[in-house]
């Protein structure tokens, strides 16, 4: 019998295997409509160009069985004419163009156009009657992949069930993905016969994601014609497998920016021990701030740390990221409390008083602390066994310096009562007895006894004889 600890662990192992993949796939829908008018040779080549991995294109079939690509059924908005592809053979529809002078084309003339270039993929959209026709699509389909040997540079996404289906009998080793304007339109009967799901960015949420990712189903997004930055701040922090966008170029940029992070899947409570607020972001790739912040001495669950652009950052929230500087975990709470609000001294006699510009890193060395001139510790991080503290000019190793207890509430916490609260063995060693008198006090409960002098017991031998004569123990 499989225990529940072990799905439980290959749970967690698939969502981090999701998680850890890199990047995601870029389609420019329609190639790139925005530039270029929609579905023409001009358009698929400045999406590519713009690095787009695949272009989406439409499909209709002719009267005389040729696939036309095309969005609409009507070439009204994209001709000017208003021809039905269906009530035509496809002589007729390559007499008319579009804005940019350009025939409309048949799928297999694209195919021809781009055939001797093997990084210009697309993705297909089959577009079909809530009835399924045209009955012969995926076949037409399949003749012309196979003609132009087509097979490892197309996918299929489409609205139409019955068309999906299709295609997994006549081509199941090409991935198939089925757009779902509505969560309630996927089931178990669709998931059959599909690799992965293609959902608007309204509806998408991690949760749909990790649960499509363990179903071993990829997630896609497409976007409505309104696309705004925004929208990408969002979207590029959950572990989509590819987006379907009008703006290819943006879509790429956002890929490459997270191609360049490295991420760590940790689920930990921690504290922040730091006095300064910080901003908390959309995403630790464009610093857009949201309208909250870090607070001094909160607590917060992270699920994830990124390393990007040479900052590390921690993901607090859906959409919500801080710079990781300042974060414990909440098990170092209590030791590190001792710090917070307490101030920071060089005496001389400590090993160095070295200022960093990174905790930790001894290739960073920015300044000296000054002798004998306390100072404010601002942010307290622990680094395995080392406690590092911020000072105004930079950190320093708490081994090296002494430390300055606040007996008066500092951001709702008091250093000298979080050290006495300690059992002693607990408590922090380096403590600058100048200022601190206060632990110097001698004990109360210690009481005096009468001894005798060792040399008076006679009834045991001891060896008192020594070399030199002003021993002070045979002065007694």
């Amino acid at each position: 019998m499989i225990s529940k600890s072990f799905n439980l662990f290959k749970i967690s192992l698939a969502l981090l295997l999701f998680f850890f993949a890199s990047g995601f796939t870029v389609i420019g829908h329609r190639g790139d409509p925005i530039n270029a008018p929609e579905e023409t040779f001009e358009s698929f080549n400045k999406a590519f160009s713009e690095g787009a991995d695949y272009v989406e294109l439409d499909l209709h079939v002719s009267k005389d069985n040729v696939l036309v690509v095309s969005h609409d059924r009507d070439l009204q908005r994209v001709t000017g004419t208003s021809e039905i592809v269906s009530e035509h053979n496809f002589s007729d529809i390559a007499t008319l163009h579009q804005k940019n002078g350009e025939s409309m084309h048949s799928l297999n003339q694209v195919f021809e156009h781009y055939k001797n270039n093997p990084k210009a993929k697309f993705l297909i959209e089959t577009k079909k009657t809530k009835k399924g026709n045209p009955q012969n699509m995926e076949a037409l389909l399949k003749q012309v992949i196979d003609e132009y040997g087509m097979q490892d540079r197309v996918m299929f996404h489409s609205f139409s069930t019955k068309s999906l289906e299709n295609e997994s009998e006549l081509m199941p080793t090409i991935p198939r993905i089925f757009i779902a304007g509505t969560t309630k339109r996927i089931n178990f009967d669709i998931l059959q016969y599909v690799t992965g799901v293609n959902l608007s960015s309204n509806i998408v949420t991690p949760q749909i994601i990790d649960t499509m990712h363990f179903m071993g189903k990829s997630v896609y997004v497409w976007d409505e014609m309104n696309e705004s930055p925004k929208k990408w701040n969002t979207l590029i922090n959950m572990p989509i497998d590819g987006v379907v966008t009008n703006y290819p170029a943006t879509g790429n940029e956002y890929r490459q920016l997270k191609d360049q992070a490295k991420s760590e899947a940790l689920n930990q409570n921690v504290y922040y021990m730091s006095s300064q607020a910080e901003p908390i972001y959309e995403n630790p790739y464009r610093l857009i701030k949201t309208n909250k912040v870090v607070e001094p001495l909160a607590g917060y669950h992270i699920t994830n740390i990124i390393k990007f652009d040479g900052e590390k950052y921690v993901q607090l929230g859906e959409n919500e990221f801080a710079n990781a500087t300042g974060f414990n975990s909440e098990y170092a709470l209590r030791d590190l409390r001792q710090y917070f609000g307490a101030k920071a001294i060089f005496r001389n006699q400590q090993p160095n008083n070295f200022l960093y510009g990174e905790p930790n890193d001894p290739n960073t060395v920015i300044n000296r602390l000054e002798p004998n001139q306390p100072e404010q510790i601002i942010t307290i991080e622990k680094i395995g066994t080392q406690t590092w503290l911020k000072l105004k000019d930079g950190w320093i190793n708490a081994h090296n310096v002494l430390i300055q207890l606040n007996p008066d509430n500092y951001l709702g916490n008091e250093s000298e009562k979080s050290y006495y609260d300690l059992p002693q063995g607990q408590r922090i060693k380096n403590i600058d007895l100048l200022q601190n008198l206060s632990l110097t006090r001698p004990s109360t409960d210690q009481s005096l006894e009468n001894t005798d002098l060792i040399k008076n017991f006679n009834n045991i031998y001891v060896d008192f004889s020594f070399n030199h004569d002003n021993d002070s123990i045979n002065k007694i």
